[in-house]
């Protein structure tokens, strides 16, 4: 049986969900105590007046945490240097935002003495495994409450009825998508989205302008690496939070990075998402043009392999599983190579190769050209072709005499 819950750390974003939480965790739990968390992962919005309406609304305290540099360093990078993409398109920029959120909530947890975490994720998405996933690989003994698994307010109109009644003080406006925002990515859901044969309006976008608005002239962007990490800027040495910012808004005024995807959810249902990834599509792009360069053949391959399953498990909330770690351990290995600076070419929507350089770049012209060289038989061609075309020789040989 549950120990009784005295006192709770809530993740808070200060919306009408979290802020209804408040005094509905009071309400049903004995009167605990809940302490709101708001995680600062770049979503752009104005945190003072969350502290003050999650005080109004029932907390006892408000930590207000800001992440980004952790965020970046310690998620959104290693995930870059795998080339992890969900499905193909996604770049899993709610995925890995939640691992560095409920990390901060289990320390928080820690440091108060809670007795649990609690969140507002619902019952259909994702975001209630990753939450938890990560509050039970930190702390196996903290209980977790999922309020939207737990109540009876089953719309909108019904949580702001419990608002009012409480004295909670909510914003009343519908807005017309729902979203999820960070330093990385902006995703929008519902509303029209809904029907997948509906193509996305232009004027849903709030970071990136539409491809057909973007200049009619080219803009040229150079990215440094070392290591596989992002350091450098056209020329210009940048934190991992100022590099991001400045390729956000390089991308976006080009029109670069806008995602629609019908995703197959962890939970089992298909979900049509959009979503706009200025600067990390640029980064995507650029990572994986120095390592045509840099690696062999043999290590590319397996690594476009290795990249699917590490997508698959930071989709899924598995950040702090055994096999994530491990396959992170092989990555780093593959990016002691990947140092060098990329160029791109952004166009109406299009990121477009413009040119690469690297001090371990594996291409040799002297091998490669088609004009004379001192280095490479071709005569040498046959033997090889010979031995590597001998399976297929003797099987045919067998098949002709069935005949």
């Amino acid at each position: 049986m549950a120990k009784q819950i005295k006192k709770v750390v809530l993740a808070y974003s200060g919306g009408l969900d979290t802020s209804v939480i408040i005094p509905w965790l009071k309400e049903h739990y004995d009167n605990c105590e809940v302490i709101a968390v708001c995680a600062d992962v770049g979503q752009g919005e104005e945190l003072e007046p969350v502290h003050d309406k999650a005080l109004a609304s029932g907390a006892s305290k408000v930590h207000i945490v800001d992440l980004m540099k952790e965020f970046l360093e310690e998620y959104v990078w290693p995930t870059l240097k795998a080339g992890a993409v969900y499905e193909g398109k996604y770049l899993l920029g709610t995925s890995f935002a939640r691992p560095v959120i409920a990390k901060a909530l289990v320390d928080i947890a820690k440091s108060e003495g809670a007795d649990a975490i609690a969140h507002g994720a619902t019952g259909k998405g994702n975001d209630q495994v990753r939450f938890e996933l990560t509050v039970k690989a930190l702390a196996p003994n903290l209980q977790i409450i999922a309020p939207w698994r737990e109540w009876d307010l089953d719309s909108r109109t019904a949580e702001i009825e419990y608002a009012k009644k409480h004295g909670i003080p909510v914003a009343t406006e519908n807005k017309t998508y729902s979203m999820d925002r960070n330093i990385w990515h902006l995703s929008h859901e519902g509303s029209d989205l809904e029907d997948p044969a509906n193509e996305p309006k232009n004027s849903m976008f709030l970071i990136s302008c539409a491809p057909e608005d973007a200049p009619d002239a080219p803009e040229y962007v150079s990215i440094s690496f070392e290591q596989g990490v992002p350091v450098a800027v056209n020329g210009e040495k940048l934190g991992a939070v100022e590099l991001l910012t400045k390729l956000n808004e390089i991308g976006a005024r080009n029109g670069v990075g806008i995602v629609d995807i019908c995703e197959n959810r962890l939970v089992g249902m298909k979900s049509r998402g959009v979503y706009e990834n200025p600067g990390g599509s640029i980064l995507y792009y650029a990572h994986r043009e120095l390592e045509y360069l840099c690696l062999d053949r043999a290590t590319f391959h397996y690594k476009e392999g290795l990249a699917i399953r590490y997508g698959e498990l930071v989709y899924d909330g598995m950040w702090f599983c055994q096999l994530r770690e491990a396959l992170a351990a092989f990555v780093d290995s593959t990016q002691e190579t990947v140092t060098g600076e990329v160029r791109l070419k952004l166009y109406k929507g299009n990121i477009i190769s413009a040119g690469a350089t690297s001090p371990y770049s594996l291409y040799s012209q002297e091998f490669v050209t088609f004009e004379h060289d001192d280095v490479y038989n071709q005569a040498d061609a046959t033997g090889f072709i010979n031995l590597f075309g001998l399976p297929l020789k003797v099987r045919a040989l067998m098949q002709e005499g069935q005949k």
